[in-house]
């Protein structure tokens, strides 16, 4: 708690000065941010980075290697990706309903004809499905292709389970690599008050107050959205499935949360969120490995909410009605997109473009959004994780292992 002190004391402070710099010395903003507010954040993220593919290459395997069987490898995958699925579709009826009910698009006079937007395309979910398997899996690591690195390391951590005692100083070494990630994790999160500083201050001083205020009934229904999809869906499956107090949840989660908000990375953020999960919320590593590694992946609830609050709020802006029949397209599309473009770089953005596209919206709507796109996406990365965490903690339960809370007040009778 005394890190995630720190960290929100740096986060007030960069937000504070960011602020400042913007408002009464933009030209000295530009070269600060230059020589001090990018580089402390680049620092940071890259310190962090630099532990990913370790971090699950080795919990990957070990998480194998733990569960052992391959009917419990291959039931608590589906109870994961069940999970990640269905609380996928509820966050996007959140997000919809926020944004018909509160009409954030129609608030304003938005000036669509000179939105321009450049969309990438997205690979065919096929073809990402049928790429998990890597050809090379040096490739995929030096690359971070996460699925592809998930399917190689899980397949590694079978095999050690597989052959047991004959390969048991392998088993040893992945254990002793594990303990060095770890304390590296721990080495790095020292500077991280330094880094939140940094990124926060550069967010906030490149889009000033203007932006904020152009897009303030947006920013409240994504917020919202976030906000109660977190409370609700998350807390609910926590106290429901995972017999835990909810507070206990996000109190004991708390640190990794402001991480990921400082750095908008579920990848940079997972070193992290393993280590609290493990440490705190007491989930055994081999279920928060597989859960939480994949789901840094794949899981975009936060992201899921921010496309169906952009939907909403894009048609409303060009005064398009969206049909029922649409509205369900949103959701079907947005869902099967959280795996399909799981892999690719923006994918938030990329899913946006291919839902605007199913149900006929222009794609150079997402310019009216990008201006205050970069800080929603540090809330919603925290929502992203806590996503996974808490079905690491409905996982561990429903298997029978999760651990016993340090103090008596978090269990649910």
């Amino acid at each position: 708690m005394k890190l995630a002190r720190n960290i929100i004391i740096a986060l007030v402070a960069g937000v504070f000065v960011g602020l400042i710099l913007n408002l009464f010395a933009p030209g000295l903003f530009l070269k600060a941010d230059a020589f001090i507010f990018k580089p402390l954040g680049t620092i940071f993220l890259n310190l962090m980075k630099m532990l990913v593919v370790p971090v699950v290459f080795i919990s990957i395997a070990l998480g194998t290697i733990g569960i052992g069987d391959p009917k419990k490898l291959g039931r608590i995958g589906g109870k994961t990706i069940g999970f990640f699925l269905i609380t996928t579709a509820i966050a996007l009826v959140i997000a919809l309903s926020l944004g018909l009910l509160f009409k954030p698009g129609a608030s304003g006079n938005f000036e669509t004809s000179t939105a321009v937007y450049e969309a990438q395309e997205a690979p065919p979910i096929a073809d990402t499905l049928l790429g998990i398997i890597p050809t090379n899996p040096i490739t995929a690591m030096a690359e971070g292709n996460m699925l592809q690195i998930i399917f190689f390391a899980a397949l590694v951590g079978f095999g050690i389970a597989m052959l047991g005692k004959k390969v048991g100083k392998v088993k040893v070494l992945f254990e002793q690599a594990n303990e060095l990630i770890m304390y590296l994790i721990t080495f790095v999160m020292k500077f991280a008050p330094y880094g939140a500083f940094g990124l926060i201050a550069s967010a906030i001083g490149s889009q000033g107050f203007d932006a904020l205020r152009a897009m303030g009934m947006y920013m409240g229904v994504v917020l919202g959205g976030l906000f109660i999809h977190s409370i609700l869906i998350y807390g609910g499956a926590v106290a429901l499935l995972g017999k835990r107090s909810p507070v206990w949840f996000f109190k004991n989660f708390f640190p990794a949360q402001v991480v990921a908000f400082s750095t908008s990375s579920s990848a940079a953020t997972l070193p992290i969120s393993l280590k609290t999960a493990q440490e705190k919320l007491k989930v055994p590593e081999s279920i928060s490995s597989f859960t939480q590694s994949l789901g840094a992946t794949i899981n975009m609830d936060g992201t899921a909410i921010m496309q169906g609050a952009a939907v909403i709020f894009i048609a409303q802006a060009y005064s398009i009605d969206l049909s029922t029949g649409q509205l369900l397209i949103v959701i079907l599309t947005a869902v099967l997109a959280s795996i399909g473009t799981a892999a690719v770089p923006g994918a938030g953005l990329i899913m946006l473009a291919m839902v605007l596209t199913a149900v006929g919206l222009p794609v150079e709507g997402i310019a009216l959004v990008l201006g205050v796109d970069r800080l929603l996406d540090m809330v919603r990365t925290a929502v992203n994780i806590t996503g996974d965490a808490a079905c690491a903690v409905c996982v561990a339960q429903s298997e029978g292992v999760l651990g016993e809370p340090d103090n008596n007040g978090a269990k649910m009778m």
